[in-house]
């Protein structure tokens, strides 16, 4: 049974697929199973400082960059996206990015709570919540 918002990646041609509806079944790609996307955090040490998203509070909302240290954006190696996510999962917030931009997602909201992601091309798949950001 998928679950919303899950991420699986097809390993032969790349595709790349949300669950926007949960359901049961297989999902498939190319006549293959799609592999399902693990999400690394913080706790991971291979290329965390560079991929967990980090969020400071603002007067106007949340600004939520990629990793603590910079994060290249080259064309062979960037993030493809940032995402925020309510703690219920009923309300998103993505921006796609491009190799040379900085990887910054700003929110003008007042969650109580925020879960980020972003995928990087490379190294997959990053999350991080607003507490874990807070103990930084």
């Amino acid at each position: 049974m998928t679950k919303i918002l899950e991420m699986y990646k097809c390993n032969v041609c790349g595709n790349i697929i949300e669950v926007v509806l949960p359901g049961a079944g297989e999902l498939v790609c190319c006549s293959q199973p799609m592999e399902k996307m693990e999400e690394h955090t913080i706790s991971e040490e291979m290329y965390g400082e560079k991929h967990v998203p980090v969020m400071e509070k603002t007067q106007e909302g949340i600004n939520i960059k990629v990793g603590s240290v910079p994060h290249p954006m080259e064309k062979e190696h960037y993030i493809m996206f940032i995402e925020a996510n309510s703690a219920d999962k009923r309300y998103v917030k993505r921006k796609y990015l491009y190799p040379d931009e900085e990887p910054v997602l700003n929110l003008k909201c007042s969650c109580d709570k925020v879960i980020a992601r972003e995928l990087c091309n490379i190294h997959g798949l990053w999350t991080s919540d607003d507490e874990q950001s807070d103990d930084k």
